[in-house]
């Protein structure tokens, strides 16, 4: 099956969840592709020189053929459409208001919850660092995830929406920040959670940020 040349920017230590969400798509999708990698921590992404200096000069981007690309919900909305089913493995729901509804939750993890992903970094999953306690605004952003994940997931169900969409693996993703630093999260919440983290894809980009922290 031919296929175009792509290739995925990510930043050097691999800690970004907006590449991990990147690159599981891809992964899903079955797409070879190169990993190149940006310096965030010096500053290299403001440089010229690179894919997404004309862009948004922020990781993931995604350049399919000379077609760039940033923004992650945007790269795998685009992966669903140009590599879409049943060629391709899908990553959306096939259902018109189920889709709607991973991209709704898609576009408020990365919208919202801001002093979360502040005080509860991805260093927690990808390095194992803590912090200290949840502030106030923190802990009401903690409280609003639990509210919305425990909204949507029943107990026992391990995927949102009856089968995987990559709009798990960014919740999964959001949850670990508590879970993963030993916050307080309900159990049915963890296993969902828990049950995302082994899928291969997810693991495979765990590897990658590993093998940059030893």
């Amino acid at each position: 099956m031919s296929q175009p040349t792509i290739c995925l920017w990510s930043d050097a230590r691999f800690h970004s969840p907006y590449v991990m969400s990147v690159f599981v798509a891809l992964k899903e999708k079955g797409l070879s592709f190169t990993l190149k990698t940006i310096d965030l921590d010096s500053g290299q992404n403001h440089q010229n020189g690179w894919a997404g200096f004309d862009i948004t000069r922020r990781v993931p981007v995604l350049d399919v053929d000379g077609f760039l690309l940033a923004e992650s919900s945007a790269i795998t909305e685009y992966l669903e459409d140009a590599f879409a089913p049943p060629v391709r493995q899908r990553i959306y729901p096939v259902d018109i208001q189920l889709r709607a509804k991973a991209r709704e939750i898609q576009a408020w993890l990365r919208s919202d919850l801001a002093a979360l992903r502040q005080e509860r970094s991805t260093e927690v999953i990808f390095s194992g660092q803590h912090f200290a306690p949840l502030t106030p605004r923190g802990e009401a952003d903690a409280q609003r995830l639990i509210h919305l994940a425990s909204s949507l997931l029943k107990p026992s169900q391990h995927n949102l929406f009856g089968e995987w969409c990559i709009a798990d693996t960014d919740l999964a993703l959001m949850l670990n920040r508590l879970i993963m630093h030993g916050d307080s999260v309900p159990e049915n919440l963890v296993e969902y959670a828990t049950f995302q983290w082994q899928r291969s894809s997810v693991q495979q980009y765990a590897a990658l940020s590993a093998r940059q922290s030893t």
